[in-house]
């Protein structure tokens, strides 16, 4: 009798475990992909913060010297165990990278460059940059003027022991990749450059190059994928970054803008949405450098706590069209990528 209704009743329970099993697997694996949707989804809002909620100790307290008519500016963390040289591009100059200060009262401190000197010296990186005489570097004669400024200050700092590696955006990625070619380098970064790979002997002994590009510059790539395959075919450790476009929302100006008032932010986003400035996802149309977002300011009659917001606000919304703009969204893979050829 036992045996019967034993047998009855793992039979009812098999049929059922059999029906349950698969709609169990099927729940489970629903709240996985809705666990990763909601991770995915998350992402991009943190990763437009200016990223340094770990990093709130770091101050940027810079050095300033002029060196023959050259202008150096830097900054060195307590045990230092890396040396970062960044060079700015067109129309930048060293002291984008720093806040306004009492040592640097000519700083402006941009917000994607300040962004990646306080990451290098979170890392303990010491960061030194170097302003170019003209609009744009001079690849030929500011190499050798770079060199000796580099060299110099190493000694200078008693820093000979450290590594060296290079960060170099737009202009500054061009000669980065040429003055590598020119002294030792642990590792560089070209960003938004294809570099001037053409002109040099690359050979196994260039430094391992990451290429941080803007795929929407679709010439800029199509040289960046040569350069990538030339050089791994001569045995360069290489590897790429690609930073796509970012949409605008209310808060976006005001998570990556320093100093920018949140009522400021919201309002701008709203007159970009009437304006037509940005699509029904909030992506733009156009270049930030082309929409006539300051003009449409002065019109609503939006007034900034600060003249130099309206060059913060320029470069985010150029980062967020994401055709060319120096960034620091991917600085964690970049000092990853240095830190793992120290």
């Amino acid at each position: 009798m036992y045996n019967k209704s034993g047998t009855k009743w793992q039979k009812r329970f098999t049929k059922m475990h059999n029906i349950r099993l698969p709609l169990f697997i099927t729940i489970i694996a629903l709240i996985f992909v809705i666990l990763v949707l909601g991770i995915d989804k998350k992402k991009p809002n943190s990763q437009l913060r200016l990223g340094l909620a770990n990093k709130k100790d770091t101050s940027l307290d810079p050095t300033v010297k002029i060196l023959n008519g050259t202008e150096v500016i830097w900054q060195i963390p307590d045990s230092p165990r890396s040396i970062l040289f960044i060079a700015h591009g067109c129309n930048g100059r060293a002291a984008n990278f720093w806040d306004k200060s009492p040592n640097c009262d000519h700083c402006v401190g941009l917000p994607e460059e300040r962004a990646i000197v306080i990451e290098a010296l979170a890392r303990k990186f010491a960061v030194v940059a170097v302003s170019s005489r003209g609009k744009c570097w001079s690849l030929m004669k500011e190499t050798f003027v770079v060199e000796r400024v580099i060299k110099w200050w190493v000694k200078k700092q008693n820093l000979e022991s450290l590594p060296l590696v290079a960060l170099g955006a737009s202009s500054g990625g061009y000669f980065v990749s040429m003055l590598a070619s020119k002294m030792r380098f642990s590792s560089i970064v070209v960003m938004i450059a294809e570099g001037v790979f053409e002109d040099i002997d690359v050979t196994k002994a260039y430094p391992p190059t990451l290429f941080v590009h803007m795929p929407k510059d679709k010439r800029r790539k199509k040289l960046i994928d040569v350069n990538l395959e030339v050089m791994r075919r001569e045995g360069v450790d290489v590897a790429e970054i690609k930073c796509l476009e970012l949409p605008l929302s209310p808060t976006f100006l005001a998570d990556r803008v320093p100093g920018l008032d949140r009522r400021i932010s919201e309002e701008l986003f709203d007159m970009f949405k009437e304006k037509g400035f940005v699509d029904e996802k909030g992506y733009l149309v156009n270049d930030g450098r082309v929409i006539p977002w300051k003009e449409a300011m002065s019109e609503r009659k939006l007034i900034l706590a600060n003249k130099v917001l309206v060059n913060y606000i320029q470069e985010e919304l150029n980062l967020a069209f994401a055709y060319h703009e120096m960034t620091s969204l991917q600085s964690e893979q970049m000092f990853n990528w240095f830190e793992s050829h120290l």
